[in-house]
């Protein structure tokens, strides 16, 4: 089943700033949240919808990807949706309606778990453009493509920590990973903003990368491109996008095709399109030209007394289809050249053959008009 668009969810345009964002996902949240819709299970599912929708549109790196390869690009980055109450987000959410509530949602009286059990997250997904040739769509080919990405630190092996050390107990929430304190009745608990949940900090961060585990690197890539493709296909490459968490798997690598015009041929899905000049000999008493197509030289007959603008077909010479068996056809635009700069002797067998074909030439030709008189009656 296809997904709602996010923007539609909260109401909000493409160019919503992060405090509209965030102002009517308070508003969406407020007005569903179950706590004020008690068995309502439709309520329950728009909750859902506002806090997955939020949860993509607030985020620096969700929101490019979302907006340009929609809910595919997400699905690439690890991103199932909202799956419940004990979702991040759901801290979030704690932080916007706390100020209206005057609670935590997620610690009535001091239920809630200790210490936040830690997720893995996957590696942040990348995305690039890649140009190419209509003979490299059309047959396929090997391109090398470079990007930068995150890969684990070779110093600390990823763990952000100074060889040789370990982490420590955080001093703010005394390694429960949440922070406590009370307010009327309700004893309430917030994750701790130190270490980010995991009670746990890094004393001595690694020096190569600062304490994240990860540093970019300029990597070199040879990716198969498949024949058929079109301007616009996407391709998506499995985990060579940036390394996650050790235990995570890394992101993906979204290639978009981009095709260079081309100097001769114009394409329409699997169709190619071009135009041939022929003499006005060649209209005139047919002929048989050899011409161009992305594979070899054809063959193409021209019959006599072809008008210029005509269309001739060559089936089967477009491109070939990534998803369909065959190709397409070529549609060859004829433009029959008149000549020009004449000499005194061309000039006078073209004004023999026009008086042998009974032209008048000297005068003006009354059969002109009556050919074009209904056009204006």
């Amino acid at each position: 089943m296809n997904k709602r668009d996010y923007y539609e969810i909260l109401e909000i345009p493409r160019n919503a700033s992060s405090e509209e964002t965030k102002k009517a996902y308070r508003k969406k949240a407020l007005q569903y949240h179950p706590d004020r819709n008690p068995g309502d299970k439709l309520a329950e599912q728009k909750f859902k919808e506002a806090a997955e929708a939020y949860s993509v549109l607030i985020d620096s790196e969700k929101r490019p990807i979302y907006d340009r390869y929609g809910h595919d690009g997400l699905r690439g980055e690890g991103f199932a949706g909202f799956s419940g109450f004990n979702s991040s987000i759901f801290e979030d959410f704690e932080d916007i309606l706390g100020n209206f509530f005057g609670i935590g949602f997620g610690d009535f009286f001091g239920t809630r778990q200790t210490r936040r059990s830690r997720s893995y997250q996957r590696g942040r997904d990348l995305g690039l453009e890649l140009e190419i040739t209509l003979e490299e769509a059309a047959f396929g080919a090997e391109k090398e493509i470079k990007l930068s990405r995150a890969e684990f630190c070779n110093v600390c092996d990823g763990s952000g920590m100074r060889p040789g050390t370990q982490k420590s107990s955080c001093p703010q929430c005394e390694g429960r990973g949440q922070v406590r304190y009370s307010q009327g009745f309700f004893t309430i608990a917030r994750t701790c903003v130190h270490c980010q949940g995991s009670g746990e900090i890094i004393s001595s961060p690694c020096k190569e990368c600062s304490g994240t585990g990860k540093v970019k690197i300029k990597k070199r890539l040879k990716i198969n491109i498949p024949a058929g493709v079109d301007d616009g296909t996407k391709m998506r490459l499995e985990e060579e996008g940036e390394a996650g968490d050790k235990e995570a798997p890394r992101g993906d690598l979204y290639v978009l095709i981009r095709l260079k015009k081309h100097k001769f041929f114009k394409r329409e899905e699997n169709n190619l399109y071009c135009e041939i000049p022929i003499p006005l000999a060649q209209a005139a008493l047919g002929a048989n030209v050899e011409m161009p197509t992305l594979e070899n030289r054809e063959i193409l007959r021209i019959p006599a007394g072809i008008q210029s603008g005509e269309v001739l077909h060559l089936k089967g010479k477009g491109t070939k289809s990534l998803r369909r068996h065959g190709k397409g056809d070529l549609f060859v635009k004829v433009i029959v050249e008149t000549p020009k700069d004449l000499s005194k002797e061309q000039k006078d067998l073209i004004r023999k053959f026009g008086q042998l074909r009974g032209d008048n030439l000297d005068s003006v030709d009354k059969s002109i008009i009556s050919k074009i008189k209904n056009i204006f009656h």
